[in-house]
């Protein structure tokens, strides 16, 4: 108790508030790479073999990469408990199509090559994009509505409450604007899919994982570049009134939220927040002139900084809001409101501070281990053994 008054609350929510971006970004750059393999792959590799090859450019190390995704769970759930009990509420079916998708991956890796039927292999080649491009879309397509804002109230308890049934909240989610951010992030993870195979795979596949990642990424920057336009005109902001407490109590209808003006005022308050869009655009940018070049290691390179500035740009812009209300916008959560307590962030950290390094650390020495391109050679020699 007395080491946890070693940093004041305030503080905390600070850092906990950018390692959960850090750990949804090391998702993104990870898992983000397998999501987009998995979805390339029925149209890069054209043969079983092709395929094949695709697939084991990831087999090693999706299961690991995977891991991102559980630590930015489990950090919601811990850090940010109301943020995980509202978001879960309201998105219930495409959590679980994101769910379903995710699980549907893996059991695609593991059976494909169990059986030599063409009709067998060819249903799970199709799975297997279903299980990366529908987790790549619907994230954009939440991303997309929180920047809008949520319908969701909460009672004096605390408790979400949404308008309508599970289908209604489905279909609310599908609209314009989160479609749009959709597209952006599926786009920006078959451009990263497309420079990891360009990096680990050779001869035709990597060719054509080239062209096709080319293409996405210009996709990437006209749809960033749109989202960007429509959030500054058509999608109005949150601000929270002063005096605001950062280091009281977490009950967001203790704070007055009101809504108007642009979110892109926060580029006039912060000017220093610009590198992350900057980030994107050259980012995405290097790596559609990498693609055409045929160069490699540069290109993941720089598709991973596309992604850091993406995500890093609607989080910045956002702040303090971590997930606004739309029915309501006293409910809003911020990062001053829809915390853990003092010492549940503190304990916290102390864990991470001891284990994120060492899984940093592992996970660099997997990937020098599994150094190397994966050729049809390879897996036509190790058939038995491999994906």
């Amino acid at each position: 108790m007395i080491l946890s008054n070693l940093i004041d609350y305030e503080t905390l929510r600070v850092i906990w508030w950018v390692l959960l971006g850090v750990l949804l970004i090391g998702f993104a750059m990870t898992d983000g790479f397998d999501m987009g393999t998995a979805a390339l792959m029925p149209f890069i590799g054209k043969t079983d073999m092709e395929r094949r090859q695709v697939i084991n450019t990831v087999g090693p190390v999706w299961e690991g990469n995977q891991v991102w995704f559980i630590l930015g769970g489990g950090a919601i759930f811990a850090a940010w408990p109301p943020l995980y009990a509202v978001s879960f509420s309201g998105f219930y079916l495409a959590m679980f199509l994101i769910l379903a998708a995710l699980i549907l991956r893996p059991v695609s890796f593991k059976y494909r090559s169990k059986r030599e039927g063409t009709r067998w292999r060819s249903t799970f080649d199709w799975c297997l994009f279903v299980g990366g491009a529908v987790p790549a879309l619907i994230f954009g397509v939440a991303v997309g509505n929180v920047l809008k804002g949520v319908p969701f109230d909460l009672t004096p308890d605390l408790i979400p409450l949404y308008p309508g049934n599970f289908i209604l909240k489905l279909l609310f989610l599908l609209n314009p604007f989160a479609l749009l951010t959709g597209i952006v992030s599926l786009t920006m993870l078959l451009t990263h899919g497309a420079a990891w195979v360009s990096f680990k795979a050779d001869g035709v596949v990597a060719m054509r994982a080239r062209a096709i990642g080319s293409v996405t990424g210009v996709i990437f920057l006209v749809g960033y570049a749109l989202a960007g336009i429509w959030l500054a005109i058509g999608i109005p902001a949150y601000h929270l009134a002063a005096p605001v407490v950062t280091d009281g109590p977490s009950n967001p209808l203790w704070s007055e939220v009101t809504r108007g003006g642009s979110w892109l005022a926060a580029y006039g308050e912060r000017p220093w927040i610009i590198i992350a869009p900057i980030l994107a655009f050259a980012g995405m940018g290097l790596a559609v002139l990498g693609l055409r070049a045929g160069r490699e290691g540069s290109t993941l390179l720089f598709s991973k900084l596309a992604i850091f500035g993406a995500i890093s740009s609607v989080g910045l812009t956002m702040f303090p809001f971590i997930l606004p209300s739309s029915l309501n916008p006293t409910a809003s959560l911020t990062v001053w409101d829809a915390s853990s307590s003092h010492l549940t962030l503190f304990i916290m950290l102390v864990a991470t501070v001891i284990f994120l390094p060492i899984i940093l650390l592992y996970t660099a020495w997997v990937y020098k281990v599994l150094w190397g391109k994966v050729t049809v050679e390879d897996v036509a020699k190790n058939s038995e053994t491999v994906y």
